[in-house]
């Protein structure tokens, strides 16, 4: 019989800065660790960050799939004008509504992408928290 513990996983991984307004990061924080679906993600900044109407920031949780090369989004957020995210605190990022978006298979690279909108915004950094559930 095949070992199937854990059922649930939580990766995390530390994300930088991108301490410049109008640039962006794409980051790469772990590979799927067995055939999965994603439950929840979290980003913990390391300072606050304060939406804008126009000029702001996205971040998202894109699934590369085993080649690298894939661009599906699993989750993201958009700090638009009333989204805020308080310092060293948690801030859900919110799960396409698509299932199958949610759906990794073992080896599946995970990438964290922060993009800015506008003129944007700056983004401090911090940890990223993803959990997932063994299909």
């Amino acid at each position: 019989m095949a070992d199937t513990a854990p059922f649930v996983k939580v990766i995390e991984a530390d994300v930088p800065s991108v301490s410049t307004a109008g640039n962006d990061d794409d980051t790469v924080l772990a590979q799927a660790p067995f055939a999965c679906t994603v439950t929840a993600v979290e980003y913990i900044p390391e300072a606050a960050i304060t939406g804008a109407a126009t000029n702001n920031r996205t971040v998202s949780l894109v699934n590369k799939g085993q080649a690298g090369s894939g661009t599906t989004t699993v989750a993201t957020l958009n700090f638009d004008n009333g989204i805020t995210a308080a310092a060293n605190n948690e801030r859900v990022i919110p799960l396409s509504g698509t299932a199958a978006n949610l759906v990794l298979a073992a080896g599946d690279t995970l990438q964290w992408r922060s993009v800015h909108v506008g003129t944007g915004i700056t983004d401090p950094g911090g940890l990223v928290r993803i959990t997932v559930s063994r299909s």
